[in-house]
C-alpha cells in the first residue's frame, strides 16, 4: 500500500495554499481582540470618539476577510480530499481486482465492500475536515499564545500550563476508541456481509420461510454493533467532560487574576478584555481536540484494516516479459497436470490434446474436476504439477490479458449485470461488437425470440443477476454473450442444464458452425456425444476416454450414463424401424 502521505504529495501546492487561507484566517480572527481593546482603552475609557467609525469599519473589514479565507480553505481541502480519496479507492480497488481466486474464496463480498466504501470514507474524513481542523487548531492555538505573551506573558502562563493536560487527554482516548474502532469495523463488515447475502438470496430465503431465523441473525449482530458503540460512547462521555470542564475553567482564572492586575494598574482595562477574547478563543481548539481525536483514531483503524489487503498479494503472477503470440489459434495441450487446492487433491495426471478447431467433452458426477480444469487454463489458479500449453507456449508464460481474451467462457453460474441485454451481451468486447452482432449472437444461442418479445427488446434493462429471467433465458443470454465475443476458444461449463433438449439441439447445431476449439463440461450426453473426444473424469483422474462410440462398446460410466438418459427411449424403439432422433427423445426424459 502506498503511503497516504505520497498521495497527499500529488496535491502539496494545494494543502500549501489551503493552509495560507488558514495562516490569513486565524491572522484575521486575532487581530479582533486588538480593535477590542482599542475601543475600551481609546474610545471608552479615553473618549476618543472619532476612533470608533475606524475600529467598526476595521471590524467589518476582518468579518469580510474571515469569510474569504475560511471558504477558500474548506474548498481547496474537500477539493484536494475529495482526488486524493479517489486515488486511493482506485488503487485500492485495482489491487483487489489483481488478486487471484484464492483471495475470494476466503473472503466474502460484504467485507470486501465494507472495506472500498466505509474504511475508505474514513480515510477521506480524515484527510478532510479532520487534517484541516488539526492544521488550523495549531497554527490558531501558536498565534493565540503569541498574542496573549505579547499583551500579558503573566496571564499567559495559565493557558500554556492546560494545554498539554488537554492533549494528554486528547492521546488517551484516541489510545482507547482506536481498539474499539478496530472492533466496530470488524463487525460494521459482519453486518454488511449478511445483509448482502440476504438481499442477494431472498427468494433462497422466502423459498425456506427461513425470515424469522435471518431477521434474528441479523439482529444479533446488529446488537453487537450497538454495543460496540455504546462502548465507544462510554468511554468518550468518561473523558470529554474534562475537556469541558478545563475549557470552561480557563476563562474564570483570567478575568479573576486579570481582573485582580487591573485593580493593581499593572495591565489596563482593554488588555484584559482583549485577553479574555484570546482565551476565550484558545478554549474551542482544545474543546475540538477530544472530537478530532474520535474521527482521527477511527481513520487509523481503517487504514489498518486496508494494510491488511494490500498485505495479500496474487498467486498469479505473470513473468516479466510474456510470451505474446502474434495469432492465437486454439492448440490446448494438458502434459500430466495434477492440481491440489487447500492441501486436497483436486486433479491427478491429466494429459490429452485437443487440436485447434477440434471439441473435446468432458464428463463425470459432481465434485470430480471438470470445472477445475478450465479454472487452470484459464490461469484462475496454477497447476501443482505438469503444464498446460496453449499453441505451443506454457500459459504461464503467456500474457494473462491475451490467454483470457482469446477464450470465450459460458459458466455454469450465470452471472448477468443489472444493465441492458445489449451490453450484457456485449460484455466480452464492449467496444467491439456491434449491434448486428448482437443480434446474430443471440440467434445463435436461440434467445433472439424471447428477446425480442419485450418490449425494450435488447434494451430491456435485467434486474440485479438476471432478476426477472428464467434460469434457460439467463443460460442463452450467457450463450450469446460468449458467441459475441468470437473467440479461438469456447469453453461451455454445463451451460445447457436449464434448456429443455429442443433448444439444447437447436443450440449445439448453432455451435457446430463456429470455427473454433470446443470445450464442453456437460452432464447430458446429447452434449457431449459429437465430440471428436470426450474424457471420463472420476476422483479428478481420466478413468474413461474415446469417441461416442468407442465409449459405449467399454460399458463403463459412459454407457451407463447413456443408459439413464436414453433407456426407455431405446426400449420402446426395440420394436419398430425409426432412426435414433435426439427430438424424441426429450418426450421420455
Amino acid at each position: 500500500m502506498k503511503k497516504i502521505s505520497t498521495y497527499i504529495l500529488r496535491y502539496w501546492y494545494a494543502y500549501v495554499l489551503a493552509i495560507l487561507c488558514i495562516v490569513i484566517a486565524v491572522s484575521l480572527d486575532m487581530l479582533s481582540p486588538q480593535v477590542t481593546k482599542r475601543i475600551i482603552d481609546n474610545v471608552i475609557i479615553e473618549g476618543d470618539m472619532a476612533l470608533l467609525p475606524k475600529m467598526l469599519i476595521l471590524i467589518f473589514i476582518i468579518g469580510i476577510g474571515r469569510c474569504i479565507f475560511q471558504y477558500l480553505k474548506e474548498l481547496i481541502f474537500d477539493i484536494a480530499s475529495a482526488k486524493i480519496i479517489v486515488n486511493i479507492r482506485r488503487d485500492l480497488f485495482n489491487h483487489i481486482q489483481s488478486l487471484s481466486l484464492d483471495f475470494f474464496d476466503k473472503n466474502n463480498t460484504g467485507e470486501l465492500m465494507s472495506r472500498v466504501k466505509d474504511d475508505v470514507d474514513r480515510i477521506w474524513a480524515a484527510l478532510s475536515y479532520v487534517s484541516m481542523l488539526i492544521i488550523e487548531v495549531i497554527i490558531h492555538t501558536g498565534i493565540v499564545l503569541y498574542c496573549m505573551y505579547n499583551l500579558s506573558p503573566s496571564l499567559a502562563i495559565f493557558p500554556t500550563i492546560i494545554l498539554p493536560l488537554v492533549a494528554a487527554l486528547a492521546l488517551l482516548m484516541e489510545k482507547k476508541l482506536g481498539k474499539i474502532y478496530e472492533s466496530i469495523s470488524e463487525e460494521n463488515a459482519k453486518l454488511n456481509t449478511v445483509a448482502q447475502e440476504n438481499l442477494a438470496g431472498v427468494r433462497t430465503v422466502k423459498a425456506f420461510a427461513r425470515e424469522k431465523h435471518e431477521i434474528g441473525k441479523f439482529l444479533s449482530h446488529n446488537k453487537r454493533y450497538y454495543d460496540l458503540n455504546m462502548q465507544q460512547s462510554k468511554v468518550f462521555i468518561k473523558l470529554y467532560p474534562y475537556f469541558q470542564f478545563i475549557t470552561k475553567l480557563l476563562p474564570m482564572i483570567v478575568i479573576m487574576i486579570g481582573g485582580s492586575q487591573v485593580i493593581k494598574g499593572q495591565i489596563t482595562l482593554g488588555t484584559l478584555g482583549a485577553f479574555a477574547e484570546y482565551s476565550t478563543n484558545i478554549v474551542w481548539p482544545m474543546e475540538m481536540l477530544g472530537w478530532l481525536s474520535n474521527d482521527f483514531a477511527s481513520a487509523i483503524a481503517s487504514g489498518k484494516r486496508i494494510k491488511k489487503i494490500y498485505a495479500e498479494k496474487p498467486l498469479i503472477l505473470e513473468v516479466e516479459k510474456p510470451v505474446v503470440l502474434e495469432e492465437v489459434k486454439g492448440n490446448i495441450h494438458f502434459d500430466h497436470v495434477s492440481f491440489q487446492l487447500s492441501e486436497k487433491n483436486i486433479l491427478s495426471d491429466i494429459s490429452f490434446d485437443l487440436a485447434a478447431g477440434k471439441t473435446i467433452g468432458i464428463m463425470g458426477a459432481t465434485g470430480t474436476g471438470k470445472s477445475s480444469i478450465i479454472n487452470l487454463l484459464q490461469r484462475f489458479y496454477d497447476t501443482s504439477e505438469g503444464g498446460i500449453y496453449l499453441d505451443g507456449a506454457n500459459i504461464k508464460d503467456m500474457s494473462l490479458r491475451q490467454l483470457r481474451g482469446s477464450i470465450s467462457l459460458v459458466m455454469q453460474d450465470v452471472f448477468l449485470f443489472s444493465d441492458t441485454i445489449n451490453e450484457n451481451v456485449k460484455l466480452g468486447k464492449k467496444n467491439l461488437v456491434r449491434n448486428d452482432e448482437v443480434i446474430e449472437a443471440a440467434d445463435g444461442a436461440q434467445a433472439r425470440d424471447f428477446i425480442e418479445r419485450m418490449e425494450e427488446q435488447y434494451e430491456t434493462i435485467v434486474g440485479e443477476r438476471g432478476v426477472g429471467l428464467s434460469g434457460g433465458q439467463k443460460q442463452r443470454l450467457s450463450i450469446a454473450r460468449a458467441l459475441a465475443k468470437k473467440t479461438p476458444i469456447l469453453i461451455l461449463d454445463d451451460s445447457t442444464s436449464a434448456l429443455d433438449m429442443e433448444t439444447e439441439l437447436m443450440i449445439q447445431r448453432s455451435l457446430t458452425q463456429i470455427d473454433a476449439t470446443k470445450i464442453i463440461i456437460a452432464h447430458r450426453i446429447s452434449a457431449v456425444r459429437n465430440a471428436d473426444e470426450i474424457i471420463i473424469l472420476e476422483e479428478g483422474k481420466i478413468v474413461e476416454r474415446g469417441n461416442h462410440d468407442s465409449l459405449l462398446q467399454n460399458k463403463g460410466y459412459y454407457y451407463k450414463t447413456f443408459m439413464a438418459q436414453y433407456g426407455d427411449y431405446l426400449e420402446a424403439q426395440e420394436n419398430s424401424d425409426e432412426v435414433f432422433d435426439e427430438r424424441k427423445v426429450a418426450a421420455c426424459q
